[in-house]
């Protein structure tokens, strides 16, 4: 009972790993190479970042600026549709709930369970901080504004990354360079992730997380469905079915997706004709049916078919990931562009919510600032919560 216990609860494993980092960074005594090490975080600060930074910026300062301006605009937009998002996505829960989106707070062994899941996004987060908190760093090196450290941080399997600008210095900065200081780190994310979405677009598992309107621009229709593998010794095996064949069609009923293979009916000792693509060309395919193992009077064709319908890219460019080239790109994808986007939320603890204030701070009271700032941190508070809640209700407690 013990022992399946552990093999089912992944944040086990997260802890353990945590006990094994925590106990490495103890004996290797990182505490006297920059390293705060305590029982629930790692923490790394460096007082050079301000030289790196202005390095980088000597050799880029031109395309620094630009992108320190979009910054600003794209704030506003990222913050827009991440509200947007919210607020339609809750809509759909009551008018529309076929539509509405489950959401979920992403938390290694808690609601990542699967173990390549929990690794694609330890690999990823680090990869996405750098680039946010980097480009915060390098935008405020192009406004004056002073950078004392630098560093992340571990807390068990969450990451944190900064870097802390002279407070002073920030403060008496003009509004428009600490806007496009706040903006730059969320506006990098965003910008990386369509770098990302760039290698995956040609792959055309990508297709499946698009949304129609968007997916029409780079797919064509799906063929079919592909053969993953054909089973030794069955009908499909002895009619020369093929693996990577698409099945487009059996007996005239028309295969596009995984689930239309629900719609064909077919007993055992059946001939089906199936319609394949193979090199392509169509070719027409009849096959004998033997018995399923489960019901001996349904036909089966004896093939393994794909979980995923064929989309082909509308550019005739395909790009062979392995499987776990693809996922982890997938991740880096999904965090660069979610993380951006939802960090521009106006709450206390992301960009969104320094992004409002500095807009709004002296143009009214302290006091009005302040009550300002409550009520938009709890409108937006609550359409967070309410998104994370419903998906709950919805499909209960969500793990990946």
């Amino acid at each position: 009972m013990a022992f399946e216990f552990l093999t089912h609860n992944s944040i086990i494993y997260v802890l353990i790993a945590w006990v094994i980092v925590f106990a490495a960074a103890k004996i290797s005594k990182l505490d006297k190479h920059g390293f705060e090490i305590k029982p629930y975080s790692l923490t790394y600060k460096n007082q050079n970042v301000q030289l790196i930074l202005t390095r980088i910026l000597s050799r880029t300062q031109r395309a620094t600026r630009i992108f320190a301006n979009t910054s600003v605009v794209l704030g506003f937009v990222m913050m827009g549709a991440a509200f947007w998002y919210l607020a339609s996505n809750l809509s759909n829960f009551f008018v529309k709930p076929e539509s509405f989106s489950e959401m979920t707070v992403l938390i290694p062994g808690v609601t990542i369970q699967s173990t390549s899941n929990i690794a694609y996004f330890l690999l990823s987060v680090p990869i996405v901080l750098v680039i946010h908190e980097g480009a915060h760093g390098i935008v405020a090196t192009l406004e004056k504004i002073k950078i004392k450290t630098g560093g992340f941080a571990v807390f068990i399997a969450l990451f944190a990354g900064f870097v802390e600008p002279d407070e002073e210095e920030f403060v008496k900065a003009k509004k428009l360079s600490r806007l496009r200081v706040i903006g730059a780190g969320a506006t990098s994310n965003v910008l990386f992730s369509f770098i990302i979405a760039g290698l995956l677009i040609f792959n055309p598992s990508f297709a499946l997380i698009m949304p129609d309107p968007i997916k029409g621009v780079f797919y064509n229709q799906p063929l079919g469905v592909p053969i993953v593998s054909v089973t030794q010794g069955s009908g499909a095996e002895k009619a020369g079915l093929q693996k990577d064949d698409i099945i487009n069609a059996i007996d005239g009923n028309p295969i596009v997706l995984p689930q239309d293979f629900a719609k064909v009916k077919l007993k055992a000792g059946d001939t089906a004709m199936v319609t394949v693509i193979r090199d392509g060309k169509t070719l027409q395919i009849p096959v004998v049916t033997t018995p399923s193992t489960t019901d001996p009077q349904k036909g089966m064709l004896g093939i393994l078919r794909a979980a995923l319908p064929s989309y082909q890219p509308v550019v005739p460019y395909y790009i062979h990931w392995s499987p776990e080239v693809f996922m982890f790109l997938l991740w880096l994808w999904m965090l660069s562009f979610f993380i951006g986007i939802f960090n521009m939320l106006p709450l206390p603890i992301l960009d969104g919510g320094k992004f409002i204030h500095t807009i709004i701070e002296k143009k009214v009271s302290e006091k009005i600032l302040k009550g300002s700032m409550i009520s938009i941190y709890a409108v937006t508070f609550a359409l967070f919560g309410l998104n994370i809640a419903l998906s709950a209700v919805k499909s209960g407690f969500i793990t990946i």
